[in-house]
């Protein structure tokens, strides 16, 4: 090889070297509608060099074609990658775009201004350091500047840089720029945002974007690059407390068994005591791996691998804390959520809750209020909708470790997942524990369901009935009691109407009344069943997720779903209320089949079709499946 092939490639592995160990600061740009954000992320990669001669060209004929002034590069082309943003001339998603420097790599999110894509904007926010708010030096503070800064300050962002834009638009005036940032201030101490740096600038011009303007001579703070270049980002968590999720459990051979993960906050050292959460069980660091060999300490943001003294039980999604200031473990909250499913959020509905490498099943209470983020009042609210901030109580099916959300964004924020579609519906932000959650315990009961079932002679069992209204669900159930109480069963039968007289009386007919009309239903059955009787149900529960959910309470094998299946047209014509007739004429609004759905089951363990069943035989098959699971044995 040549000395000089040498020397190339000496210099490779020279900046390579020098690359790998420069910082890297994720921040994200937001504001107004055509506040000029694309133009200016699309500036800083220019001012970068980080665009090839091919690019540089495309981006010249775009710029011709769309129509830029004077021939002018519009440098928001670079990040205006979807057809709709081209052709609006605004963002939509959020574009994530990566360049760095001498000093520093940088990943930055061009989020979108409009209020409907506020899901779009605290995505992008969810994992950045710091933000950019721009603002048009003609428009001055508008409402989606107010709203920006409030999500900025929501998901905990404290660093911000206020760069009033388009400046060359204003003749580069001092006394705009000034008015402007004592608006702004104002605004923002308002809502806890106090570290902020007022930069004057024009982006597409490029004053004061890398270098200084001879335009602003009044000016003598930082450029926008020096800032993003000398700011400390990481000093905050690694200050706190050690927190690190466990993300694998590393068994390469019988010989090895460590744990995986990143660091989120504080510093792992050799010798330290941890406790392990939720389990609280504690053992000692004796060594700390990485890919580039071991090491005495390791520090936030850093991913390793750690063994430990003691043979304990470790999974994962478990937090590994210092044992001298561990994390809280609860099972209910007080948290902030962000909605972003078309479908409303339903109260008392079951999702999933995902909170770093640990999943849990989850419902919400009824929102406490929502936020209108244009004027940062508190709005009372039952529910909440698609881009709707809202404040409400959680319930996890097991305690989790967690930290506030303001005092560690890793171990305090959370998303919502459908159980079904396993899509991300919501976004969350831990508040703090609920007191209950604490003191609220399970008291041990010595006559247990054994017992009772015992004393009743037959096993315990939840009969769910559901159907469409009209099906016959009450009459087929009413005739299936009366077979069982004969030989001696101990029975009860929950009826639609009869609760709504009592126990649901204060519910309506919405989706989140529904689904709370059964959520209270499935937990008295669960009761029943506790104390050893049948439990017959007849609901029309239109939705799986609910019947799934009061299937869930109990153990396998004491829930029997009867699907009563009757054609809509059946049902309409039996109408034995007259309420199908009030829900085509628009009197009832929400009526399951007519607009509202009702999903049957997909595995019911009994199906009963009323067209081809009379009822007397359809209660006998159903009595006979009974039979079959060993429910009746004893009184048989």
């Amino acid at each position: 090889m040549s000395p000089l092939a040498d020397a190339s490639i000496a210099d490779l592995d020279q900046h390579l070297q020098s690359h790998a160990k420069k910082t890297l600061l994720r921040f994200l740009t937001c504001g107004s509608v055509d506040d000029g954000k694309s133009t200016l992320i699309g500036r800083l990669l220019y001012e970068s060099k980080l665009l090839y001669d091919d690019q540089l060209a495309a981006l010249a004929a775009d710029s011709k074609r769309l129509g830029a002034a004077d021939g002018e590069l519009d440098f928001a082309l670079l990040l205006d990658g979807l057809a709709a943003e081209r052709e609006q001339g605004i963002t939509i998603d959020v574009a994530y775009r990566f360049f760095a420097t001498d000093k520093r790599k940088f990943i930055v999110a061009d989020t979108p201004g409009h209020e409907q894509y506020t899901r779009n904007m605290v995505t992008g926010a969810s994992t950045a350091d710091m933000a950019v708010i721009l603002i048009d030096a003609r428009k001055g503070v508008l409402t989606q500047t107010r709203r920006h800064s409030y999500l900025v300050a929501l998901i905990g962002i404290r660093r911000v840089v206020l760069a009033i834009n388009k400046l060359d638009l204003v003749d580069y005036s001092q006394a705009v720029f000034e008015r402007l940032e004592a608006e702004y201030r104002a605004f923002a101490g308002s809502i806890g945002l106090t570290d902020i740096v007022c930069i004057p600038m024009s982006a597409k011009k490029g004053d004061n974007v890398t270098s200084p303007s001879a335009n602003t001579p009044w000016y003598r703070g930082p450029t926008l690059m020096g800032y993003l270049e000398t700011i400390d980002i990481d000093r905050d968590v690694e200050d706190g407390p050690l927190r690190m999720p466990v993300q694998w459990v590393n068994r390469p051979n019988l010989d090895f068994r460590g744990f995986s993960g990143r660091v989120v906050g504080g510093a792992m050292r050799l010798g330290e005591r941890l406790r392990v959460l939720p389990s609280g069980k504690e053992s000692v660091v004796t060594g700390i791996v990485t890919q580039d060999g071991n090491l005495d300490r390791a520090v936030a943001g850093q991913s390793i691998t750690i063994t430990l003294r003691d043979e304990i039980d470790i999974s994962r999604g478990d937090l590994l804390c210092s044992a001298d200031a561990p994390a809280s473990v609860a099972d209910q909250f007080e948290a902030t959520v962000v909605w972003m499913s078309e479908e409303e959020m339903l109260p008392g509905r079951p999702y999933l809750l995902k909170i770093g490498a640990k999943t849990v099943g989850a419902t919400a209470a009824q929102p406490k209020y929502k936020v209108n983020v244009n004027s940062l009042e508190h709005l009372a609210a039952k529910t909440l909708h698609l881009n709707e901030i809202g404040v409400c109580n959680l319930n996890l099916d097991q305690a989790i470790a967690f930290d506030p959300y303001q005092q560690n964004r890793d171990t305090g924020a959370f998303i919502l997942i459908d159980r079904l579609s396993n899509e991300t519906i919501g976004a969350g932000l831990l508040h703090f524990a609920l007191r209950r959650s604490q003191n609220i315990h399970w008291q041990a009961i010595e006559v247990n369901k054994q017992a009772h079932a015992l004393l009743m002679g037959h096993n315990p069992c939840v009969v769910w009935f559901t159907g469409l209204l009209g099906a016959g669900k009450s009459t087929i159930a009413t005739l299936v009691e009366k077979k069982l109480h004969v030989p001696g069963g101990h029975t009860y039968l929950l009826a639609g109407d009869n609760v709504r007289h009592g126990l649901n009386k204060d519910l309506g007919f919405t989706e989140a009344d529904r689904v709370e009309n059964i959520r209270r239903v499935a937990e008295v059955a669960r009761l029943m069943i506790d104390a050893g009787l049948i439990v017959l149900v007849s609901f029309i529960s239109p939705f799986r997720e609910e019947r799934n959910m009061a299937r869930s309470l109990v153990p396998q094998g004491e829930f029997c779903e009867v699907f009563v299946d009757t054609p809509i047209g059946v049902a309409e014509q039996r109408d034995p209320k007259g309420l199908y007739k009030k829900a085509r004429r628009g009197e009832l609004p929400n009526f399951t089949g007519i607009d509202s759905p009702y999903e049957p089951p997909e595995h019911p363990e009994v199906r009963v079709d009323t067209t081809a069943l009379a009822p007397e035989d359809a209660a006998e098959k159903i009595v006979a499946h009974l039979r079959t699971t060993g429910v009746l044995d004893a009184i048989e």
